[in-house]
């Protein structure tokens, strides 16, 4: 082992460290030298995201060391670039040490001297958003690694207008928390601050300004307001707040997953909580068969994201992807403000690079703006943000299952997600279809669209390596064809030059630089690749389309698009 990490962790056994910490390194030192490395070999790096890993011992690891450090960064880059007084907001999720963590994140900034608004309880990270804007905090910390495996915690920064921060910020606060290099340099206690708790009195405001976004009237509601919904928190968040939300609205018939309301850091009746694979729905799944409820949806621990399975032609429950749900909700909304006269010239919806283009065709359809932006959440709301008074935010979407409505949330909302898959479900019932016969409208209208979504799990240091060397062969070697289509249109953001393969010209892209290339082929297949920000993983994400030539030619049309996408993903692992 290098032995600059044996005196890195050595450094560890300073009294300043608990005693806990210090056994443990004295453990891993005699008994497990690789997971030693795997502990020290980097520090836990705070990125534009804020900071996320497994829970231990070590500089690569989540801990109340590396969590005070953080925390004591973010309090010096507020102090130089905010007058005082100070204020933060903060909340957790159900993970483990997350109320920990959070109890660590709130005295160290109110021993910088800040007003700290501590949520009481676990919250949604989308409530986390709205506090930061109602109670006009300068930033908000989440306590989450949202769908991660159990082992992961993470720990997330909202700037002022409630996004997650992006340029310049970012950069300016990430010099920071490099600058405090020890656990000595953090005010751990002490200051003139104070903690004040926050309760139900947010939840209210924050489903008020929710209910506030609500399309459809409580008259069309109470005709259908006993339509069977399964829902599952899976052990998160939202094991509350949904149901309020739902019986608030008027429906009288959700349908609970008892086994995965019990919150759990440990998640026991899942492998992994993400909404994204289809065994975190399986319970729910069988629920709505036992019911025989025509919709269930699942948010992950932190509530930001949704899993939605719906019944297909032949009554099956299917898994929609979240482009599918992306495109459902978007739909609905544009032709909703289109049938009341909303749409002026100045609403704008927004997606993301490796979401699903049949987003661009819905705003162009009915003659509203589609922003483009890099991965993430952040980057929609930095749209919203600079249209602020100028243009109208309809909804944002991303095909990593995350939606957003209205303005008073800047991130995913879960939450607010939930509540329109409901309203939708409504519109379609008044309409005698079901959310399955809406896509399928859908597709018929404007195209038959498919996505799909491979990850490759490459972990530790070797991991880091394979993935770095991946994403060089792509730029140096790049396909000139995919499956006899040939590559017309190379995007590469890392570089930000697009490459026009036909006329050898080169353009430039005007977003931020990201670690992703993505590939155009001349019968509009995309595939784009990039590493997770967030995960030790190298993502494919592959899009396919066709025409649908009737709602009747839906199931041929859907096994010739499946069969091209598993083609495709062939051609990528070879």
């Amino acid at each position: 082992m290098d032995t600059s990490i044996v005196e890195k962790a050595r450094q560890w056994l300073d009294p300043m460290y608990d005693e806990q910490t210090r056994t443990e390194i004295l453990r891993l030192m005699k008994e497990d030298p690789v997971l030693l490395e795997d502990s020290f070999y980097r520090n836990l790096e705070f990125g534009t995201g804020g900071l996320r890993g497994i829970m231990g011992v070590g500089t690569n690891r989540m801990n109340r060391y590396t969590v005070g450090m953080v925390t004591q960064g973010l309090a010096n880059y507020v102090k130089k670039t905010y007058p005082a007084p100070y204020k933060a907001a903060i909340a957790f999720d159900c993970r483990n040490h997350s109320r920990a963590f959070a109890n660590i994140t709130a005295r160290v900034l109110a021993a910088n001297d800040f007003t700290v608004y501590l949520f009481e309880e676990l919250r949604p990270t989308p409530e986390l958003s709205f506090a930061v804007r109602k109670l006009e905090c300068h930033i908000g910390v989440m306590i989450t690694a949202s769908h991660n495996p159990k082992e992961y915690n993470g720990y997330k920064v909202y700037g002022n207008d409630g996004a997650q921060v992006v340029a310049p910020h970012d950069a300016l606060i990430i010099e920071q928390v490099r600058q405090v290099t020890s656990p000595d340099m953090v005010r751990f206690t002490g200051g003139g601050g104070q903690v004040v708790k926050l309760g139900k009195e947010m939840d209210h405001a924050y489903l008020d300004a929710i209910l506030s976004l609500v399309n459809l009237s409580p008259v069309e509601i109470t005709k259908f307001k006993d339509i069977k919904m399964v829902y599952t928190p899976l052990h998160g968040t939202s094991v509350h707040l949904i149901p309020m939300a739902m019986e608030r609205m008027g429906f009288t018939n959700l349908i609970r997953v008892p086994e995965q309301e019990v919150v759990d850091g440990n998640f026991p009746t899942v492998v992994t909580p993400n909404p994204e694979e289809p065994e975190a729905l399986k319970l729910a799944i069988e629920r709505a068969n036992q019911t025989d409820a025509r919709l269930v949806m699942a948010t992950d621990p932190d509530s930001d994201r949704i899993g939605v399975a719906v019944r297909d032609q032949d009554g099956q429950m299917v898994l929609l992807n979240g482009n599918q749900v992306a495109v459902l909700l978007t739909y609905y909304l544009l032709e909703k403000w289109n049938q009341a006269g909303r749409l002026e010239g100045k609403e704008y919806v927004v997606k993301t690079i490796v979401t699903t283009d049949l987003i661009q065709v819905l705003a162009e359809h009915y003659k509203v703006a589609c922003y483009n932006v890099l991965t993430g959440f952040k980057y929609i709301a930095e749209v919203i943000r600079k249209n602020e008074r100028k243009k109208v935010f309809i909804c944002g979407g991303e095909e990593s299952y995350g939606f957003n409505v209205g303005e008073f949330v800047r991130d995913k909302d879960a939450v607010i997600s939930s509540v329109l898959v409901a309203e939708v479900a409504c519109w379609a019932a008044a309409r005698g279809k079901t959310l399955y016969d809406l896509l399928k409208e859908v597709y018929f209208r404007f195209g038959f669209f498919k996505e799909r979504m491979v990850s490759r799990t490459l972990k530790g240091k070797d991991g880091m390596e394979q993935i770095k060397s991946i994403m060089k062969s792509l730029r140096e070697n790049p396909p000139q064809q995919l499956l006899d289509s040939p590559v017309v249109l190379i995007h590469d953001y890392k570089k930000s030059q697009t490459v026009d393969m036909v006329s050898d010209l080169r353009y430039r892209i005007s977003l931020p630089q990201s670690d992703v290339i993505q590939f155009i082929c001349a019968d509009n297949t995309i595939v784009t690749v990039r590493p997770s920000g967030t995960e030790p993983k190298i993502k494919y994400y592959y899009g396919v389309r066709s025409k649908l030539v009737s709602e009747a030619a839906f199931p041929e049309t859907k096994r010739l698009v499946d069969e091209k996408l598993a083609a495709l993903h062939a051609v990528f692992q070879k």
